[in-house]
């Protein structure tokens, strides 16, 4: 989660929340809106404003809390986690060239020919913003 150190303006929070309409996630078709509307925020990075902060941690609560009661991540595997991940996103294995460093490398990872490597997970984790944990 996001620390929020900063002052909160809650008109301008107000806004945010009618816009993005954050709601408990029943259904995938509310986890995807609320996965797009997380990208978007974690895509403006250090320019996020406070609100959006605040925002973007209520968004990632709803969604972990979805996501533990609809996916048993525990007893899935480094690469299946990996593949889920990967299709969730609608991402092709060349989307992962550049996070992994090679074709190469991605094609055997993916074909379950070579582990995830710690330095591999670390990489993924930050390309997928979760724990390296998964990939472990």
């Amino acid at each position: 989660m996001v620390a929020v150190n900063r002052t909160v303006d809650s008109r301008k929070y107000a806004r945010l929340l009618a816009k993005a309409l954050p709601s408990v996630v029943e259904t995938e078709e509310q986890n995807d809106r609320m996965l797009r509307e997380i990208e978007r925020l974690i895509d403006k990075g250090d320019d996020r404003t406070p609100e959006e902060d605040k925002l973007l941690d209520l968004l990632v609560a709803l969604v972990e809390k979805f996501e533990e009661q609809h996916y048993a991540l525990n007893s899935a595997t480094p690469l299946s986690i990996l593949k889920e991940l990967m299709s969730a996103r609608d991402l092709k294995p060349k989307d992962l060239w550049n996070v992994l460093g090679s074709k190469s490398l991605t094609s055997q990872i993916l074909n379950g020919h070579r582990a995830i490597s710690k330095n591999n997970a670390r990489a993924l984790a930050e390309f997928f913003h979760v724990s390296a944990d998964l990939f472990i």
